[in-house]
């Protein structure tokens, strides 16, 4: 197997929270309060709450639901139902240079984990971290196949190594649970997506099966091959693996803080082309009636989600002529703008037809180190207004201020919990590393829920 790989073994397995900077863990603690809102929100769609009623009567106990009732559940059923949940609204965060949602598909698996094990805030924190960190670096390192989906690929290794750091797997023991994960690394296509399949969304639930399951295997005796990693990244689910960059900036340069966090409840890709165009509107102080047409021009992976019609909710986080609309018709492209209702709005309707995208080859080669876009608003009167932005708000490079995620943690929480709720997990999750069981969040959860949250 390749020594890059068991030096990352042995940095999940030895590496200390104490060794990871303050600031990183920081940073990793916000993220992990932003992913818990994304679940709890999307704990209410309705394919979510009919697959819990499905699995919940069948499940063990150990772990929590995040989910009405808030039900005791076997951690894997848990970690599950809770991934699927949080992938469901198209709100998580994601890595800004590979293809990767680390945080939804390893933080429900740690959670689950951490509260059926009885694991200290310190120990989920750090497999958070360091979990991510290898998960983005196999993703880094591997050559993505052009319609697969990152969910439940590198992501899903990157679990299986957080999954054996909270078990407290030594080096030769994680590298094992790694390797054995293989078997369990998914084949999603992003047509799911464009399509309103979501199905994709399970794949991103398997990760956090995948972080219990693996070390299971590994303590039980399981085997795998030495290169498992390396043949299942190369040539199974992806089409290349170079591992000579794996280790670059290993310890000190940590992959949870090169994310992008969410504030537009679509796909991020097309960020950049939202960002323009509000500031066209705000440039000309456009009304919806007053738009003749909104031409886009984009790199080629935003370019081809232009779906004027998606056929469902899913889907329409996927659509930039719907995303458009919703942000000209409504004024914004949150989570209660890009809803259910929107699809049926007759105005956002006709504003979708309004939208036209083309790929600009100029910007193709520029992604990842830009994901660029130009808008031109055109209005009836004849006005036109043009706006370019090469990198959106809300990725590492021009993030979004600390108190926008808060904000938005308050507002897809509050669904679920009391206003006195939401101030005890959010002080609860900034003091993550000093928990003494994995039991406080779901404490909370049980005792801060919201009578009328069903």
């Amino acid at each position: 197997m390749a020594e890059q790989i068991e030096t990352l073994a042995r940095f999940v397995a030895e590496t200390t929270l104490a060794q990871v900077p303050a600031e990183v863990q920081r940073y990793a603690k916000l993220v992990a309060l932003d992913t818990i809102g994304v679940i709890l929100a999307g704990a209410e769609r309705h394919e979510v709450r009919a697959l819990r009623d499905r699995l919940v009567p069948t499940a063990g106990t150990g772990a929590t639901v995040q989910a009405p009732g808030w039900p005791a559940s076997d951690p894997r059923t848990a970690a599950l139902l809770n991934g699927i949940a949080g992938r469901a609204i198209e709100l998580g965060e994601g890595h800004r240079y590979v293809s990767y949602q680390g945080a939804m598909q390893i933080l429900p698996g740690v959670l689950s984990v951490g509260e059926a094990s009885g694991r200290t805030g310190a120990d989920m924190l750090a497999a958070l971290v360091l979990g991510y960190d290898v998960g983005a670096r196999l993703g880094a390192a591997m050559k993505t196949r052009p319609l697969a989906h990152q969910n439940g690929q590198a992501a899903l290794l990157g679990a299986a190594a957080a999954g054996a750091r909270l078990r407290g797997l030594d080096a030769p023991q994680t590298s094992l649970a790694m390797r054995l994960a293989t078997t369990l690394v998914l084949t999603p296509s992003y047509n799911n997506a464009m399509n309103g399949a979501t199905t994709l969304n399970v794949a991103g639930g398997m990760s956090g099966v995948a972080l219990s399951l693996a070390p299971d295997l590994a303590l039980a005796g399981f085997t795998a091959q030495d290169d498992a990693i390396e043949e299942a990244l190369a040539k199974l689910v992806g089409d290349g693996f170079d591992a000579s960059n794996l280790l670059d900036g290993l310890g000190t340069r940590w992959e949870i803080t090169r994310n992008w966090l969410r504030l537009r409840a679509c796909c991020n890709p097309i960020y950049a082309a939202l960002d323009a165009l509000e500031q066209t509107v705000a440039d000309l102080k456009a009304k919806a009636d007053d738009v003749a047409r909104i031409d886009v021009a984009t790199f080629r992976f935003a370019s081809v989600m232009r779906h004027p019609d998606p056929p469902n909710y899913f889907a329409s986080k996927y659509s930039l002529p719907h995303v458009a609309a919703c942000l000209v018709v409504r004024g914004s492209t949150g989570f209660s703008a890009v809803d259910d209702s929107a699809l049926a709005d007759p105005a956002i309707a006709a504003m979708r037809h309004r939208v036209h995208i083309v790929e600009d080859p100029a910007m193709t080669p520029s992604v990842p180190a830009l994901k660029p876009a130009r808008v031109t608003l055109t209005l009836r009167d004849g006005r036109k207004a043009t706006r370019s932005c090469d990198s959106p708000r809300g990725d590492c490079l021009n993030p979004y201020d600390e108190r926008e995620i808060r904000q938005k943690f308050r507002e897809l929480a509050g669904r679920a919990l009391t206003p006195q709720g939401l101030d005890e997990v959010e002080r609860a999750v900034d003091a993550l590393e000093r928990w003494l069981s994995g039991a406080v969040l779901p404490d909370l959860l049980r005792r801060h829920g919201r009578a009328d949250w069903r």
